[in-house]
């Protein structure tokens, strides 16, 4: 069977609809998701005020998790949001809420219950960061705590799509401490691709450390459909020398057609801005 596979709200495979997902089992470790029809009207308010799309939102041990990857947990729906909008061009731009402060800055990282290709896609992902010469750098440690620990969770297709990470943003000047990958085998199959694997880690990091999806105003440049993801109307700021336009290849769209993605020029343009 033939199916297109594309990466679609931050780093979710859209399955081709000639899927079966009904013959296989949908399970999902810790807390089942329920349909944003059965989430509140005033947290669906609230996540909308903070700038993030209420489609598909999902309500999970904790807090939700929107747009496909991004956890927002309770704590941060009832706090106030001062942190600017970070603005690239009119169709490509990062939206942070929080940064990471206290630079330069070494974040330690911990790959903890998953296999081999896990760890070598975490070291992948820290050496295109460190290669950068950022104030932050990264460093993968084996035991004790970490600032960010990455673990699996088993989740099956929903809707034609399946969700290979997620994490948050940043809190207190720190990043947030969780990357979850999926492991159930329609996300990256019994023997996980490294460059594939690397690539969905650096793009969570990216949200661990500020960044929203790169084309949140126009989710159609990177999906073929879709709109604005949602803007909390904070200010924005433009950075100097990045495109005017649609900006392919970013390490942050919200679709992508998978494989090995890094960084392009403009992505280091906007990671040295910040960091």
């Amino acid at each position: 069977m033939t199916k297109q596979i594309t990466l679609a709200v931050g780093f979710t495979i859209l399955l081709a609809s000639a899927l079966v997902v009904s013959c296989q089992k949908d399970t999902q470790v810790e807390t089942p998701t329920t349909a944003s029809s059965d989430i509140s009207s005033e947290v669906l308010a609230k996540i909308k005020d903070r700038g993030f799309s209420t489609d598909k939102a999902q309500k999970v041990d904790g807090g939700y998790v929107v747009e496909g990857d991004i956890f927002l947990n309770n704590a941060y729906l009832q706090s106030e949001v001062t942190s600017p909008t970070l603005r690239i061009a009119e169709v490509e731009q990062y939206r942070t809420w929080n940064l990471v402060s206290s630079l330069p800055r070494e974040i330690t990282v911990k790959v903890s219950g998953l296999g081999t290709a896990y760890v070598q896609g975490a070291d992948l992902a820290i050496t295109r960061y460190n290669n950068l010469g950022l104030s932050i750098t990264f460093r993968r440690v084996t035991s004790g705590s970490a600032d960010i620990t990455i673990q699996g969770f088993y989740q099956g297709p929903s809707g034609g799509y399946i969700t290979l990470g997620s994490a948050g943003f940043p809190s207190g000047g720190d990043p947030y401490p969780q990357i979850l990958m999926n492991t159930h085998p329609y996300a990256y199959g019994s023997n996980p691709n490294v460059n594939y694997v690397g690539s969905v880690i650096q793009h969570e990091i990216g949200h661990t450390i500020g960044f929203r999806h790169t084309d949140y105003m126009n989710r159609s440049y990177s999906c073929g459909s879709g709109g604005n993801e949602g803007s909390a109307g904070v200010g924005a700021v433009h950075i100097n020398s990045t495109p005017t336009g649609p900006d392919a290849g970013s390490w942050m769209l919200a679709c992508s057609s998978g494989g090995n993605a890094t960084f392009n020029a403009n992505d280091i343009i906007a990671l040295n801005y910040l960091y």
